[in-house]
């Protein structure tokens, strides 16, 4: 038993690991949360899923991910800036300027099916290669104990299920919360929410290729 919980913790662990440091990502998860929890809850399994395929590719093809983002990391790291930074003007100029029944909210949720929320978050997860070279390193240092047995499958549901604890967990927070603020207070955070979207922007970004 302590041979199949090994691996499932170092799984468990390493999901944790890139997913409670709160980036851009988690400051979009909140925001969805106070916005619509059915959106919430598929964004935050969207983000999950994309952990877990990030862990997969890594425990199957190991150094190759490494080397297949090498010379081209600050590229896509530039795309995935530039991107961010687009929903974060798109959505401070909209929580600046807001509709009489949507104050606070985005463009992006305005009639947003949970379908449509999992494929954009699912997508923006995606543009992110520091997640790539985050379970590609960890992999490789691990080296060939994820390759006996079923360990490197127990280790990709390990990331699995911590990463979708941790999101569905920020999510009913920030709906716990959002339910409790005024409509004035929620569009404040909002607008702080989006500039520290614009700041991770410049942050994924930098240096510029």
């Amino acid at each position: 038993m302590s041979e199949l919980m090994a691996p499932a913790l170092a799984g468990a662990a390493a999901g944790l690991g890139v997913a409670v440091p709160v980036g851009a990502m988690g400051v979009l998860l909140i925001q969805e949360g106070m916005r619509d929890r059915r959106g919430a809850v598929a964004a935050a399994a969207a983000v999950a899923v994309v952990d877990m395929g990030y862990a997969a590719v890594a425990v199957a093809l190991g150094p190759l991910v490494a080397g297949a983002l090498d010379g081209v990391e600050a590229w896509v790291r530039l795309v995935a800036g530039a991107v961010l930074m687009a929903i974060a003007v798109r959505g401070l100029w909209a929580s600046l300027r807001p509709a009489p029944d949507t104050e606070g909210t985005s463009p992006e949720a305005v009639g947003a099916s949970p379908v449509r929320t999992f494929t954009r978050f699912a997508a923006l997860t995606l543009i992110n290669p520091t997640t790539a070279l985050y379970f590609a390193a960890l992999t490789t240092g691990q080296g060939a104990s994820l390759g006996e047995g079923g360990a490197g499958a127990l280790f990709v549901a390990g990331v699995f299920a911590a990463s979708l604890l941790w999101q569905q967990l920020l999510v009913a927070a920030s709906g716990f919360a959002g339910a409790r603020i005024s409509a004035r207070v929620r569009a404040w955070t909002f607008r702080v929410g989006y500039g520290l979207v614009a700041v991770y922007a410049v942050k994924v970004a930098l240096p510029l290729p």
